[in-house]
């Protein structure tokens, strides 16, 4: 994909989600890289919160986000593994209105590329709730990185070609 000279980047308003039990402003270094990444990239921040490994409080956040017209993109970091406290797909997904199954496939296929067959663990989702995009990816730094910077970045980037994310915003809620 190549970035277009005649578009001009129209910033979005991007709130962070961090789930984890252990996780504090201090030590959260996924939630810090998305931070910024999305600010480099020219964005807002619209929040940014750590919540612990509780379903009904990750859905909580991500709800009011959603319906906030403020908030254009939420991005979580943690929570999409297998063990008994990963349940940040299953807060989430009951809130979409679409599911983007591409992110989910492409993120594995990258990491693959760094993590070998470790990758099949991430249950990383995304997709759209009240016009809203959300991404869920895991909690490693690396991951958020990757996820950022080979998948987010240029499909929140109303200047990416052939097509983008950004530009299908006004359309969402038809």
């Amino acid at each position: 994909m190549a970035v277009s000279e005649e578009r001009s980047l129209k910033p979005l308003a991007i709130a962070v989600l961090t789930v984890s039990d252990t996780r504090t402003d201090e030590t959260d270094k996924s939630g810090a890289a998305l931070v910024r990444n999305l600010e480099e990239a020219g964005h807002t921040l619209a929040a940014k919160t750590i919540v612990g490994d509780d379903i009904y409080a990750i859905r909580a956040i991500v709800s009011n986000w959603i319906a906030d017209a403020g908030v254009d993109a939420v991005i979580t970091t943690g929570g999409t593994g297998l063990t008994g406290r990963d349940g940040t797909p299953e807060a989430v997904g009951v809130l979409l209105d679409k599911s983007i199954e591409g992110f989910g496939e492409l993120f594995r296929t990258l990491s693959y590329e760094d993590i070998g067959t470790s990758s099949l663990q991430s249950r990383c989702l995304a997709g759209v709730a009240n016009g809203t995009y959300v991404f869920c990816l895991p909690g490693s730094t690396n991951a958020c990185e990757t996820g950022w910077r080979k998948l987010i970045a240029a499909q929140l980037d109303y200047r990416t070609r052939p097509c983008n994310l950004a530009e299908l915003m006004p359309r969402l809620r038809e």
